[in-house]
């Protein structure tokens, strides 16, 4: 406890991490109270079966990332994940496109230039998922929740949710420029522990409501949580050191030999992003079909509309492990590893410098990330089995997939951050041995 007071006391003394700090809260608190404020036109105290909609099913993930928003109608209803859609579309496109390979190669300018083009693309992307959410509105609420009608609330609601979402992505961008860093993780983070007290609450009440045993296998699922949570932050923080015995050094007259050093190489370079990527994707057919209930829905659309169907998870996992190589090409760069090797003098023994190197590299991050992406695949469809075990939907989300993920992750990121701020100025950090170490190397995430 003193150590923790001390700590704190070290963070309001550093002026600058101070007000990125207070900046932070300030503008997160900006998001909480938009979440509440409803749609013009809509009666807020007519959302009971909206409410209830999104109380399970797809639609509960959904609202869940939102924070709450989406089953209150409010401004802020569709949240962040066009804005990661739209991402996920670049990234994939600077595979396949030419001009976007070159916008990547262009430094900071290209740079801005790929950021305008995402948000272009998260309003095109926003201005087909408000008009479906406006229509799931109609089919779920009375009409006398609607204080306008016809197509002055479309036109007006589209305009008002499209403004929102950009919104949000704005203070996400704010919050790394001038916060604390990681903008948008933070945001999706927020929303997820908004909804995790009402969580414990609903399954405490279906526990106690349980005859027999109910309280023990509330603690059973906390114990099992634990575990879970602390499987999250190894798969998080997860690094293998691949040894490399260098050659001799020369440098002038004399030898540096016998020293064996590492490449550090995480069986998890990928971090969170590929669960929110997959997601994101999930998310398609269920907006597609105008955020409708999954019993009135058939074929595709239902079958990938149902979190606890087979063809549903299945797909989700076989994505994240797409995403996790995917995205580890983008942040993993074995032909600058082999570079950097080669300009400090070192060699991988056995193999030849050059093309040889980075053929190895990556023939040995392919093999580490598999298990890793299997693991974060398995992660990621745990709440599925949770939930076939008789937990509480929204308490089960919490056994895995994104949201304990996400919640690990940024605050491991965050707290790396703060750390590093610490250290800078040559304060303590904030543990006692060792650095808190993050989803990357440098503490920073992708958003």
């Amino acid at each position: 406890m003193k150590k923790f007071i001390e700590t704190l006391k070290n963070i309001y003394k550093i002026e600058d991490l101070r007000s990125r700090l207070g900046i932070t809260l300030f503008l997160l608190l900006i998001y909480r109270l938009g979440s509440y404020v409803s749609l013009p036109g809509v009666d807020p105290a007519q959302l009971t079966q909206l409410q209830n909609q999104t109380s399970e099913g797809l639609l509960g993930l959904l609202d869940m990332f939102s924070g709450g928003a989406f089953s209150k109608a409010s401004i802020f209803a569709l949240g962040i994940m066009p804005y990661i859609s739209a991402s996920i579309v670049i990234q994939l496109l600077g595979i396949a496109v030419p001009y976007f390979q070159r916008l990547q190669k262009e430094g900071e300018s290209g740079r801005r230039k790929i950021n305008q083009l995402t948000r272009y693309l998260t309003v095109v992307i926003l201005i087909f998922q408000a008009p479906a959410y406006l229509a799931n509105l109609h089919y779920q609420l009375p009409k006398e929740a609607f204080a306008i009608t016809g197509a002055l609330f479309t036109v007006s609601s589209t305009l008002i949710l499209t403004a929102g979402s950009m919104f949000v992505m704005w203070l996400g961008e704010r919050i790394t420029d001038k916060g604390i860093g990681n903008g948008i993780s933070l945001i999706i983070m927020i929303g997820i522990i908004a909804r995790m007290p009402h969580s414990i609450v609903a399954e405490f009440a279906s526990r106690i409501e349980q005859q027999g045993g109910g309280m023990v296998m509330f603690l059973l699922e906390f114990v099992v949580l634990f575990f879970v949570f602390m499987g999250s932050i190894l798969l998080v923080q997860g690094t293998r050191k691949i040894p490399v015995q260098y050659a001799k050094r020369i440098v002038g007259n004399k030898q540096y030999g016998g020293v064996r050093q590492y490449i550090p190489l995480k069986v998890n370079a990928a971090g969170v992003m590929p669960i929110i990527f997959a997601q994101a994707i999930m998310f398609i057919p269920i907006s597609l079909a105008g955020f409708a209930k999954t019993e009135s829905l058939s074929g595709f659309a239902a079958a990938f509309s149902n979190h606890l169907g087979f063809w549903y998870n299945m797909t989700q996992f076989l994505l994240v492990i797409l995403f996790t190589y995917f995205y580890t090409a983008i942040t993993v760069n074995p032909m600058q590893m082999a570079e950097d090797m080669k300009k400090n003098g070192g060699f991988i023994p056995g193999v030849k410098p050059g093309k040889k190197t980075v053929e190895f590299l990556d023939t040995i991050m392919s093999r580490i990330t598999l298990p890793g992406s299997v693991f974060l695949g398995i992660v990621t469809i745990l709440p599925a089995f949770a939930m076939m075990a008789g937990i509480n939907q929204q308490f089960a989300y919490f056994f895995g997939g994104t949201s304990l993920l996400i919640l690990v992750g940024v605050v491991l990121d965050t707290l790396q951050q703060i750390e590093s701020h610490l250290l800078m100025r040559h304060y303590d950090g904030l543990m006692k041995s060792g650095r808190i170490k993050g989803r990357s190397g440098s503490g920073g995430a992708m958003y």
